[in-house]
């Protein structure tokens, strides 16, 4: 089933890069923004995670919390947001559950060789726990002024 605007967003409990749990339907009454992309430390996620950073106050003035979520460990996790100073959590989820449950694991190809993989893709989330932006193969440039656009 793919999720569309309008549905409840999948709760989940993942642990973040303090290994501390954050439940979704724990932030209900708050509007929640789920990026979900490949790996840290790579050109396009890096970038992403950055323009996140870069607009993060006006995230934060607009009462938006801010997820990254990917497979990587909590350890690589915290590299990552010291590495570039990060201001918001980065889920671990491991076992890919969330992100099977959020549609965005899909085949991708690198070197001839196809695979299973996270496809760049974000949600907004609000107070009441439905989805109202869904973003799918996203592309880097522009995106995070494009979610920003739709929660104004």
């Amino acid at each position: 089933m793919t999720l569309k605007i309008g549905d409840m967003a999948p709760d989940f409990t993942l642990s973040d890069d303090r290994e501390k749990n954050i439940t979704l339907s724990h932030l209900r009454g708050k509007k929640v923004v789920l990026f979900f992309y490949p790996k840290d430390n790579t050109p396009g996620c890096t970038r992403e995670a950055c323009d996140f950073r870069d607009q993060f106050a006006a995230f934060t003035k607009q009462g938006v919390e801010v997820f990254g979520i990917s497979k990587d460990s909590a350890k690589a996790h915290t590299k990552f947001k010291e590495k570039y100073g990060l201001p918001f959590p980065l889920l671990v989820d491991a076992n890919a559950d969330v992100c099977e449950a959020y549609g965005v694991i899909n085949k991708k190809s690198m070197f001839g060789k196809t695979f299973l993989g996270i496809q760049r893709s974000t949600f907004l989330i609000d107070e009441q726990g439905a989805i109202r932006g869904i973003w799918r193969k996203v592309k880097v440039p522009g995106h995070v002024e494009q979610v920003l656009n739709e929660i104004q």
